[in-house]
């Protein structure tokens, strides 16, 4: 029997002896995409070929895609785990013809890696077909049946509708009738009694879909219409889980050796067995599912937050920790135990894995231990809430609940349907969504943007020119209209371009477009599908007319200097603190330069004045940029060039080297490292478990901070009369600052210590009971002790209400005895709140003791005789 990996293996290397060139799988965490924030399926990628905005080569690929399908329209969450075959990240063989081979070898190449290579029995293999579409102008599939029916008898070909044949990446974008391939697993007296051609998308766990070939076609506009693609394109998707359950004879894609290890590890630290209890299944199978999601979504560089992509990975991490916590009794951490069996059985075919596999489980444990600190105050909460509607003989929860839960406790809204649903209650989702809503309008979130359908002026390709040029003659090639928090701009694509678009941290360049009769504003590049695009808030007059493209070059160079300090940053915290540091981010604009790096401790002043050292000096010795464009990886590698994990690259690089440092990177640099200027690092921080995060100022910037340092000096040596030895008289001063205060709080208890017994004296006896009451100026915390001195003074039968003066507030202090609390019932917190209202303030505390502040002094003599008033004796 092949084992998971052998079979992976084998998939590539018969796609290669095809002719297909065998590429690495691209990050599952999409950072350069406003469209995607994940890898949903194997096109992704290759979006920029399929639109037609970068040409193919080569033609022929294939590969083994990590993909991760939990928000939008691939929505698989709430089946993992209940079901035998749904994951969040699972693994999608691919293979592509961009312009080459259509259906005729896609066909044929399936049924011969499955039937000659994989030996499954052809009288099990179920295909289907788009049955076509009238609303857009689609027959069916006509060809694609007819290659099948070389393989297959025509009762094994099945027509399938716009939902399952038609397959569509969003609203808008690339898509095309497809061909699925279908396997019938059941044993054979339930194939003699029922064909496998009625259970296909039928929803039944044996007999299911492992292949999809999809002939891309079309692209979808956003009026719903369709065009043709500039080529016709193969996107095949196999479902490598599902695969390896046929060929492994398993009933469950969770009892292949993928999951097994990570289940049979769960039984060992969890000591329950997988298969004596459903609910028990359940739960190890979303672990072992979750687990895969969230590691390797840490290792492509996405950390869980509370924010777009970094939210979903959160969602993920807690719905598995809850799933742990309830039905495996894991009442502290417990996933990130797991990493170790997940980079033993998955490592050689994603080294990222093994190469990060600390920062990983660091990360893990300490969002598991942060759930698990409200986790059980949460679910005692939702508890708590099921018996008021089982007391009340409901069955919905009111959606502003759901939305505390959410907004206090961190229950993502499918994590509370999930425990309502296992006890039978659902929850109001309208009334959930309505508070969502509110709360982002309060937080001001960001409004949906629409877009317009591109509007091509001239077929073409995009060239940029901006590593050699700060201007560029050039035309437009497309522009469409964008609509965001009312306000209207243009996107616009050139045909040459100096213009770098966002990407990588590094911010987009802003500057002019000039033609003879105007100028236009470039606010902002910005990088879709490998291109830059240009924001403008006019569209030009003349849409045809010659155009020379303008960068602003000193916010340019300010940001290029920036970027290749992040180089030297990084090559000087690896030198400093060990090979271990790997960049986990950054963000260089014009003004200043942030860089994120794995490490597992803060970094001590000395290590950061070290970095400090070594970066200016690499400064000082002026490296000029020595740059390699379009190197092949292989040859890059040999180089010494540094990678990132989680960063996409095509088959050749562009490296950068600036003496010592080199690194892959596409972005804009300084000509060479002494136009950095000077390097200052402003501050050192932790972003999340094992990841921390310099800020620093370079340049101009850099300068301005010395000068405002500089002025603060001067000024600080001026309040101290320009002592030559400021340190001293620094010190001196705060001597005797803290001398004088000893001395003052020594007074001030002193005067306390005569105020209160000038008070005491003064108390009346109102049946047995020591009414003591006065109003003097002292601060909060003078009053504060002298009303604890009284209750030293009369520890019993004492009831005390002092007003208080400081800086013309009013503040109200009430003391009970302790006997007065329980014999009378008597509770300060509550009195002194109405009392408080006569000095226009609040306040509060315990029974015993209470303080309000106020806004009124003309109400606080009339205060503390309410304070009596309402102690009723």
């Amino acid at each position: 029997m092949m084992t998971a990996n052998e079979i992976r293996d084998s998939y590539k290397k018969f796609f290669e002896s095809k002719g297909h060139v065998i590429v690495p799988s691209a990050p599952m965490v999409i950072k350069d995409d406003p469209t995607l924030m994940f890898t949903n399926a194997g096109m992704n990628q290759w979006k920029d070929i399929i639109l037609g905005t970068k040409q193919p080569d080569p033609r022929r690929r294939t590969d083994s895609q990590k993909c991760l399908r939990v928000s939008g329209k691939h929505n698989d969450l709430e089946e993992v785990g209940h079901d035998t075959y749904h994951h969040t990240m699972f693994e999608m063989l691919g293979n592509w013809s961009f312009g080459d081979y259509f259906k005729e070898e896609a066909i044929d190449y399936a049924w011969e890696y499955l039937v000659d290579v994989l030996h499954l029995d052809p009288k099990d293999l179920y295909v289907t077909v788009f049955e076509g579409s009238p609303e857009d102008n689609i027959p069916r599939d006509d060809e694609a049946a007819s290659h099948w029916a070389k393989h297959l008898p025509a009762d094994h070909i099945i027509d399938g509708n716009k939902h399952d044949n038609f397959w569509e990446m969003g609203d808008t974008g690339p898509c095309g009738p497809c061909s699925e391939i279908h396997v019938d697993s059941r044993p054979e007296e339930e194939k003699a009694t029922v064909p496998g051609r009625e259970l296909v998308n039928q929803d039944n766990p044996q007999v299911i879909e492992i292949w999809n070939i999809v002939f891309m076609q079309f692209a979808r506009k956003s009026d719903g219409s369709l065009e043709s693609l500039p080529m016709h394109v193969i996107d095949t998707g196999m479902g490598f889980e599902r695969l390896v359950r046929m060929l492994q004879g398993k009933h469950s894609n969770y009892d292949t050796d993928i999951f097994q290890p990570i289940i049979k590890e769960i039984e060992h630290l969890s000591d329950l067995k997988y298969g004596s209890k459903e609910e028990i299944d359940v739960a190890m199978r979303v672990i072992a599912d979750h687990l895969r999601a969230v590691a390797f979504s840490i290792a492509d560089g996405q950390l869980p937050s509370n924010a777009k992509a970094g939210y979903v990975i959160r969602r993920i991490l807690r719905r598995a920790v809850r799933y742990a916590y309830t039905f495996l009794g894991q009442k502290s951490a417990f996933m990130f135990k797991l990493i170790p069996v997940l980079v033993r059985e998955m490592g050689v075919a994603y080294p990222e894995l093994p190469a990060q596999q600390e920062l990983i489980a660091r990360v893990i444990k300490e969002e598991e231990d942060s759930f698990l600190r409200t986790l059980e105050k949460g679910i005692n909460l939702l508890n708590g809430d099921m018996e008021e509607l089982k007391a009340h003989g409901k069955t919905e929860l009111d959606g502003a609940e759901a939305f505390r839960l959410f907004d206090t406790y961190g229950f993502p809204l499918d994590l509370t349907e999930l425990i309502l649903r296992e006890n039978g209650y659902t929850v109001d989702e309208k009334q959930f969504d309505e508070e969502m809503q509110k709360q982002k309008a309060r937080a001001r979130n960001a409004a949906v943007v629409e877009n317009g359908d591109w509007v091509v002026l001239k077929e073409g390709e995009q060239e940029f020119v901006g590593y050699d040029y700060t201007e560029y003659e050039c035309r437009i090639l497309r522009y469409r209209q964008v609509k965001q928090k009312k306000n209207t701009f243009f996107e616009v694509v050139l045909n040459h371009t100096p213009f770098y678009g966002e990407m990588g941290g590094q911010v987009g360049d802003t500057g002019i477009l000039v033609s003879e009769d105007e100028t236009v504003d470039i606010i902002d590049t910005k990088r879709e599908n490998n291109q830059s695009i240009h924001i403008i808030k006019e569209l030009p007059k003349n849409l045809e007319a010659d155009f020379m493209a303008c960068v602003d070059i000193d916010k340019r160079n300010a940001s290029a200097a920036n970027h290749t300090a992040t180089h030297l940053i990084d090559y000087a915290l690896k030198q400093v603190l060990g090979d271990h540091v790997e960049q986990k981010g950054s963000y260089v604009s014009a003004e200043t330069l942030r860089f994120d790096f794995s490490h597992f401790q803060k970094v001590t002043d000395e290590e950061l004045r070290q970095v400090e050292r070594m970066v200016n000096e690499m400064i000082r010795q002026d490296y000029p940029l020595d740059e390699h464009r379009d190197t092949p990886m292989e040859e890059a590698k040999a180089m010494g060039a540094v990678a990132l994990f989680g960063e996409k690259y095509g088959d050749k690089v562009r490296v950068v080297r600036f003496g010592p440092s080199c690194e892959f990177c596409g972005g804009i640099h300084a000509t060479s490292t002494g136009r950095i200027g000077l390097f200052k690092i402003v501050s050192e921080s932790s972003v999340a478990a094992g990841v921390r995060r310099i800020e620093a100022l370079t340049g101009k910037a850099c300068e301005e901070a010395v000068y405002a340092l500089e002025d603060t000096m001067n000024d600080i040596k001026a309040l101290f009369n320009n002592s030559k030895d400021l340190k001293a008289a620094i010190t001196k001063f705060i001597s005797e600052h803290d001398s004088m205060k000893k001395d003052i709080e020594r007074f001030q208890a002193q005067a306390v210590e005569r105020l209160k017994q000038e008070i005491i004296k003064r108390a009346e006896n109102v049946n047995g009971i020591s009414v003591v009451k006065a109003v003097v100026p002292l601060e909060a915390a003078a009053a504060k002790d002298l009303v604890f001195k009284i209750r030293e003074a009369i520890p019993t039968q004492l009831v005390c209400a002092i007003g208080s003066t400081a800086n013309d507030k009013p503040m109200l202090s009430v003391m009970f005895s302790d006997d007065m609390v329980k014999d009378h019932d008597l509770n300060a917190g509550k009195i002194i709140r109405e009392a408080a209202k006569l000095i226009q303030g609040g306040g509060g505390g315990q029974p015993h003791y209470a303080q309000a502040g106020g806004k009124s002094l003309d109400g606080l003599h009339a205060a503390v005789d309410k304070v009596i008033e309402l102690a009723n004796l």
